[in-house]
């Protein structure tokens, strides 16, 4: 036992945050407790133990004076630590009531504790005298908190030594923890009141927890009286498996620097320096196993395989192999027999691999990929190495899974760069051809190259729902708020001229007036850029070099000088942006519905679903034999997507109507359907990301849809869209025929009210013989 007392930090020897006395009275107390109900040995021994601390009380011995006795220490160490465990493998120390000085404490403690490979791994522990410093504040207020309050805090205990294994050269984790049942707490006067819901929120926070603990409870209200036991646990493997998992939690880490990361803590998991790691995901694209050179640079098997030129062929060997019986291989000794039988295992002996083991690693029941064990020296893999592995082969599961996600976003982003973002429908389509660009990036680069991307005789279904009088609505917003900022300008100016007459003034007066008096009226674009001009160029500069030269004048200014320098969440907006919250609470509950949607829709049939953003929003619907050649379609799937599409209006038509009542602003939607039952072809546009009609006679549907939002009826009486109402615009009696035994069925489920109307619509350009069917939906009340 090591009994010379030290600091563990020598620059703050003897200064303490908390009133703090060494004294043994609270484990003489324990052993009091427990002497009444242990059995006759223990008890022997607490009364033994009880004999000598209180004889040195009688002689008048001080705390201190009996810390300096090392028998009393040695039977403080008998009674707190384990009777067989050696002191060689036991790192326990004795410490003053707030750690810091070490009384007492074992060799094994010593030793790891004053190491130099320790100090310099640890030194912002252990030197830094700030870190400390608020190391020892957390001890004491979390000591505080659970024995007088009853309260579990936020504040971390977790405090780590490292050091670096001479003989191995690899990491070494120790946590150390602190026994404070031998402390007692006393408190100088009255305790203060807490009210945790409150602290518990400024505890989170590592920065501002401390500080506003020392305002609230400050600690010269507390005596700390007694002794700690500082115990500290080799938890190098739990360590091991933290940095793992953190380093994957890391979504800025560069993959190949990642893979380093893990791999390195594989090694300190094993604490063998001459057992080495790789790990190889399986990628795959349309189903098939794809070789990618970045994603396998980890892999000491095709580091090998690529140095003969035979990477992507063992590679897709491997991963056919391994998919069909995906078990684990270990060859700790890679023999003449082996090389003749596995022609690459002669690759990693002629790259100086004498022991090499591969192990399937599994995500979700899936394999995801392997993870090799290999060394330069000839090994056999006990059970023991892989019992160390275990408890990481979840978190390897999850990075190679990762690299497989990552690949897999990859394709997608050169989709959604060239083409758009792609429904699963269509995706093995754009799949195809983006890996075609991957792989010949010279042909990608050549001007006028295009690969087009055509669906044939697909069925489109054509949906808008609108916010009625939006840009009424906003251009009322748009002179609402411009009156109030030149009401404010023209305040402003009086002011100044009466308060600092100048010639200059008058002008911009008359010119604010002129504006008042146009903004009595909507405004159009160009005047809303001229006033903006004025308001923020003209005037705005103005005040600016008056306040420059007159600092006194600011406050006269400075509230409409805030107002335009603000963006546009600043009060110069406040209309507009009630609108447009109102407007963005609509378009995200129905943004909301189609994701939730999506699922349903897609079990019908796989179809393209696409979004369009207007001041409401309009979708298109394809579906058809191309979209998904695996699965047979037939008119009844196109059926049931065209009872989806009525009743999806329905059921939004009535959630927006129950957003009433919590908007900012009162708006309303309209609901229109474009009955197309010609089957059309589309194209994918580069120029537009999006897909769009293919040929003369196809372009017709285009032409109507986006002529169909405003369309009169044909006695020009109204709109045909109107709010409360669904539009149903249609050519045939049979379209109509089929959409009115849609309507029949909704209304049966008290969703749609029993009227309907059949409207001739006006003529449009190019476009004649337009119909609708129009029916009010049922909103319960």
């Amino acid at each position: 036992m090591h009994t010379e007392a030290f600091h563990i930090n020598k620059h703050l020897a003897g200064n303490y945050p908390v009133d703090s006395v060494l004294s043994f009275n609270p484990f003489v107390n324990h052993l009091e407790r427990h002497l009444q109900t242990a059995d006759a040995i223990k008890g022997k021994f607490y009364s033994f133990a009880l004999e000598h601390f209180k004889s040195d009380a009688n002689t008048g011995q001080t705390a201190n004076e009996t810390s300096h006795d090392p028998y009393a220490l040695e039977l403080i160490y008998s009674a707190l630590s384990p009777v067989l465990q050696s002191e060689d493998d036991c790192f326990w120390a004795l410490s003053t009531p707030v750690p810091n000085e070490i009384l007492f404490c074992t060799d094994a403690f010593f030793n790891l504790i004053t190491s130099r490979d320790i100090k310099e791994a640890a030194s912002s522990i252990i030197t830094d005298d700030k870190e400390f410093k608020r190391q020892q504040l957390e001890y004491v207020y979390r000591l505080i908190l659970k024995r007088l309050y009853h309260f579990a805090t936020v504040l971390s205990s977790n405090v780590y030594y490292t050091y670096t294994n001479p003989a191995t050269g690899l990491l070494r984790y120790y946590h150390i923890h602190i026994n404070t049942n031998f402390i007692d707490i006393e408190v100088k006067g009255q305790l203060p009141d807490l009210d945790f819901e409150t602290i518990e929120n400024y505890l989170q926070n590592e920065d501002g927890g401390i500080d506003v603990l020392a305002e609230i409870l400050p600690l010269s209200l507390f005596k700390f009286e007694g002794f700690s036991v500082i115990t500290l646990e080799d938890v190098t493997s739990r360590r091991a498996i933290e940095d793992i998992r953190d380093a994957i939690s890391n979504a800025e880490t560069d993959q190949k620097e990642l893979y380093k990361q893990v791999i390195n803590s594989l090694k300190i998991l094993t604490e063998n320096k001459e057992v080495r790691f790789g790990l190889l995901p399986f990628l795959k694209l349309n189903g098939e196993p794809l070789f990618d050179e970045s994603s396998c640079s980890e892999s000491v098997l095709m580091q090998s395989a690529k140095r003969y030129g035979v990477a992507e062929e063992a590679y897709i060997a491997l991963v056919t192999r391994y998919e069909k019986e995906p078990k684990a291989r270990f060859f700790s000794s890679i023999t003449e027999a082996h090389q003749e039988k596995y022609f690459i295992l002669k690759v990693l002996r002629e790259s100086g691999i004498k022991s090499y083991a591969v192990i399937p690693v599994f995500h979700n029941k899936h394999i995801a990929g392997i993870m090799e064990v290999y060394s330069e020296k000839e090994l056999v893999f006990y059970e023991n190495l892989l019992s160390r592995l275990e408890f990481a082969l979840p978190l390897i599961a999850q990075l190679l899974q990762n690299t497989i996600d990552r690949f897999t976003d990859c394709i997608n982003d050169v989709i959604k760069e060239r083409y758009t973002s792609i429904q699963s429908a269509v995706q093995w389509k754009f799949n195809e051809v983006a890996w075609e660009q991957i792989k010949n990036p010279q042909k990608r680069r050549k001007k006028g190259y295009h690969n087009d991307i055509t669906f044939k005789d697909v069925y489109p279904l054509y949906g808008a729902i609108d916010i009625r009088n939006s840009t009424i609505e906003r251009n009322l917003a748009l002179q609402q708020d411009m009156r109030r900022v030149t009401k404010l300008l023209l305040k402003i100016f009086l002011t100044l001229d009466e308060q600092y007459p100048n010639e200059r003034w008058q002008p911009l007066i008359d010119k604010t007036n002129s504006w008042l008096h146009k903004l009595q009226n909507p405004i159009n674009t160009s005047e809303e850029v001229l006033i903006n001009e004025f308001l923020e160029d003209e005037a705005g500069k103005v005040l600016e070099e008056f306040k420059g030269l007159n600092p006194e004048s600011g406050e006269v200014m400075d509230t409409y000088l805030e107002m335009i320098s603000q963006d546009n969440d600043g009060p110069a907006f406040t209309q507009r942006n009630r609108l447009e919250n109102a407007m963005q609470s609509i378009n995200h509950c129905i943004n909301s519905y189609f994701e939730r949607a999506q699922h349903e829709l897609q079990k019908i049939y796989p179809n393209y679903f696409e979004k369009f953003r207007t001041d409401g929003v309009e979708y298109d619907i394809y579906v058809g034999q191309s979209i998904f050649p695996k699965k047979a379609f037939s008119a009844d799937c196109l059926k049931k997507l065209r009872l989806w599409q009525l009743t999806s209006m329905v059921d939004i038509a009535r959630q927006t109507h129950k957003l009433l009542d919590h908007l900012p602003a009162d708006l309303q939607t309209t609901q229109l359907i474009f009955i197309h039952s010609m089957a059309i072809d589309i194209c994918f546009r580069n120029d537009e990301r999006r897909f769009d009609v293919e040929g003369a006679y196809n372009i017709r549907y285009e032409v109507i849809k986006k002529r169909i939002d405003k369309v009169m009826l044909l006695d020009g009486s109204e709109r045909l869209t109107q709010p409360g109402k669904i539009a149903i615009v249609y050519f045939t009696d049979e379209e109509a025929q089929e959409q009115l035994g849609y309507i029949k069925q909704i209304q049966k489920q008290k969703m749609l009210l029993p009227e309907v109307e059949d409207l001739k619509l006006e003529e449009l350009q190019g476009v004649v013989g337009l119909r609708a069917l129009r029916v009010s939906i049922d909103f319960g009340e």
